[in-house]
């Protein structure tokens, strides 16, 4: 009964599993509860948060998937991919652990200080390709799609001829409306810049989010001292991200695919 009751409702506490069994009869303490499903392999777990997939999403994400899952490896290398972050000064240290004594958890050096929003963010556009990073941009303002088109010409463009993509290159982004308005959808045909077909709520396919990752351990490692800082340091580690993390992301990305494949289109490790 306490099998089924958690394979059908995961989310079911302990507490919640001792009163089900009570009312059949059974009585049992939530520590026994625990260890006869630790028994069985299952452990209690944050659940993960990840997009709201709507079943349109899914089956786009599963044809998306099926469609390039043969694609060979070289093609994934003629794709710039792209994508837009928030940076927070304070963002990820939240995750620090410390080493402390019983009664020490406020002596200043086992505390993390926080401010109210992070310490201030930046918004950061960014682009790379198997050969390397490309430019990151400080978003200053409200981004529009003319705004965004302005990005591409002086940052897109530029790290395809710094990254030397060659003919044939593909551009990647997301269903942002900014990204899919008008005007965008204009410039990119005027440039004769080709688009990779994206399905929506499918971050979990773009490599980027790997290098934002490792971008923001980076960054909070150094410890801005304002926002000013903040972006300098991001341009900073951002350049310093080795080709070969870039290469490696991108001939792995067939197993994302696969990944999202084995979970019938649903969100992924990634």
């Amino acid at each position: 009964m306490i099998l089924r009751k958690v394979r059908n409702q995961p989310r079911t506490t302990r507490g919640e599993l001792v009163n089900v069994l009570k009312r059949a009869g059974t009585t049992v303490s939530k520590v026994t509860v625990g260890n006869t499903l630790r028994r069985h392999g299952l452990k209690s777990c944050m659940a993960r948060k990840v997009p709201l997939l709507k079943p349109a999403h899914v089956k786009a994400r599963l044809k998306f998937a099926n469609d390039h899952l043969d694609d060979p490896e070289e093609s994934w290398e003629k794709v710039m991919w792209s994508d837009e972050t928030k940076m927070e000064r304070f963002g990820h240290n939240s995750t620090k652990r410390v080493w402390r004594k019983k009664n020490d958890e406020y002596h200043p050096k086992n505390t993390i200080p926080t401010v109210k929003h992070g310490g201030g963010s930046i918004m950061l556009w960014g682009c790379f390709s198997a050969h390397g990073t490309g430019r990151l941009h400080c978003i200053k303002e409200r981004m529009t799609g003319a705004m965004y088109c302005e990005i591409l010409g002086n940052n897109l463009l530029p790290s395809v001829r710094a990254l030397k993509m060659g003919r044939g290159w593909v551009f990647q982004h997301d269903n942002d409306p900014k990204h899919t308005a008008r005007i965008t959808k204009k410039w990119l045909c005027k440039k004769h810049i080709k688009v990779l077909a994206w399905p929506s709520q499918s971050p979990d396919l773009n490599p980027i989010k790997n290098l934002w990752r490792e971008l923001k351990l980076c960054v909070s490692q150094r410890q801005p001292r304002n926002l000013t800082d903040l972006e300098k340091i991001c341009v900073e580690e951002w350049a310093k991200i080795p080709p070969a993390v870039c290469a490696n992301l991108v001939k792995n990305y067939r197993k994302r695919l696969t990944s999202v494949i084995a979970n019938k289109g649903y969100c992924t490790k990634y």
